[in-house]
């Protein structure tokens, strides 16, 4: 188990470049699977679930090869479909919450599929019937190993229908889609997710021969074709990552452009930031964060009311970015309801900012009340423990800002969905160790 040792108070300053957009390579990686063709993908990010993606499908038989340090590219000719029921492929799928995105490619091109439960972040209840479901509608058999959590799919011929998802899940939009782009006839998923991964997903389909209409709305029409050909692809910056520098940047009073944000793919995230008082400048397709010496103040709304922050599907505001606005919010004038309705346990880490000094009540496994600090009050350092990807950069955050040194453990889960992150730091001044 790996460790980080932060010296917080110190200012950081310079450019940063955002990684590629971890759940969209996620699902255009899987999408390689559904054709005998070449595919390239470029900007894929350098971290643990994307190299354990890329594992996982050497193992089934794709011929990768590392083009540049992230540009891959992906043919998957000779696939090994009886390496679906091994002892290797349960252990491997389990490590793993994208796993699940093999499914649906692997159903429609050769008939079958199979996966263990994945796993990920613990961050509360994450259905896996939405994926499975639509996959039924489209004409699969459905059977479930409950002893060893072994799911499976099976179908001679997927056949187009009408599919009403019962949530906008972006995974389990991405896999009945994938499915449906080799089915028979035309498909239509209603209440589909419409996040920019989806949006990338399907334009990557399309270059690779499939008929998808609705790209970007929450009613997809797919017109199955018999066989895709290969593509060129290239990933969206991660908006994640993006908000998690702005979210850095304030909160250390720093000074940081960060650079090729693709604006347009970014949706409520620098309003959100904004009503949290953080200034952020554009500059063509770069976000430029000045030093916020004199701190930062939260907007009421406009009666007067303590305003709330909360998560919902696209064009809402993204749950993976919850923890961040909430670590910014201890230090801001004035105070906030955090309301994550997505996960029941994601707010489980504020006991650590509490340990730190923040002023957090916590209401429930969904809400908490942030009162700011307004840097009258510096965090102090602590040792904590990464639970999860976000709540992980979350406490790094903080550790960046308090007196002290910190000491973080399981750092391996802000590995899994931030490339580099402790080289970036140093880069811009920060002193941190990796243990």
């Amino acid at each position: 188990m790996g460790t980080f040792l932060i010296e917080g108070g110190l200012k950081l300053n310079g450019d940063i470049h955002p990684q590629g957009a971890k759940n969209e390579a996620l699902q255009v990686i899987c999408a390689t699977l559904l054709t005998d063709k070449e595919v390239v993908i470029d900007n894929i990010p350098d971290i643990i679930d994307v190299i354990k993606l890329i594992d996982l499908l050497s193992f089934l038989g794709v011929k990768i090869n590392k083009l540049s340090k992230n540009k891959y590219s992906f043919k998957a000719n000779n696939i090994n479909v009886d390496y679906l029921q091994s002892e290797a492929f349960k252990k491997k799928g389990s490590s793993l919450r994208g796993s699940i995105m093999v499914v649906g490619p692997l159903l429609a091109r050769f008939g079958k599929g199979y996966i263990p439960k994945p796993g990920g972040d613990k961050i509360g209840r994450r259905r896996l019937d939405t994926h499975f479901l639509g996959l039924i509608k489209l004409g699969a058999s459905f059977r479930y190993n409950r002893e060893e959590h072994f799911y499976g799919v099976e179908s001679k011929k997927l056949k187009g229908t009408y599919i009403l998802l019962d949530q906008a899940s972006v995974t389990g939009t991405a896999n009945i889609l994938m499915a449906a782009c080799l089915a028979e006839g035309k498909t239509q998923i209603y209440n589909a997710a419409c996040e920019p991964y989806i949006q990338q997903l399907c334009k990557m389909l399309v270059n690779m021969g499939a008929n998808i209409f609705g790209i970007g709305s929450n009613l997809l029409e797919i017109h199955g074709v018999n066989s895709l050909d290969g593509c060129s692809h290239k990933v969206l910056p991660d908006m994640i990552e993006i908000g998690s520098w702005i979210g850095m940047a304030a909160m250390t009073k720093s000074e940081i452009t960060i650079k090729n944000v693709s604006l347009e793919n970014l949706g409520q995230i620098p309003d959100i930031f904004r009503k949290l008082g953080i200034t952020i400048q554009i500059k063509e397709d770069d976000i430029y964060i000045p030093e916020h010496n004199n701190g930062y103040e939260i907007q009421n709304y406009i009666d007067g009311s303590v305003l709330t922050i909360s998560d919902a599907p696209w064009p809402g505001f993204t749950p993976d970015l919850l923890s961040i606005v909430l670590v910014v919010a201890t230090q801001a004038r004035g105070s906030v309801l955090i309301h994550q309705k997505m996960f029941e346990s994601r707010l489980f880490f504020v006991d650590k900012l509490i340990d730190m000094g923040a002023k957090i009540i916590l209401c429930d496994p969904h809400r908490a009340n942030v009162i700011g600090h307004d840097f009258k009050s510096q965090l102090k350092a602590t040792t904590m423990v990464s639970p999860d990807i976000r709540a992980g950069i979350s406490l790094l955050i903080a550790a960046l800002s308090a007196k002290g040194t910190s000491t973080i453990h399981n750092i391996e889960q802000i590995d899994r969905g931030y490339e580099n992150i402790d080289g970036r730091l140093l880069a811009l001044g920060a002193n941190i160790k990796r243990i």
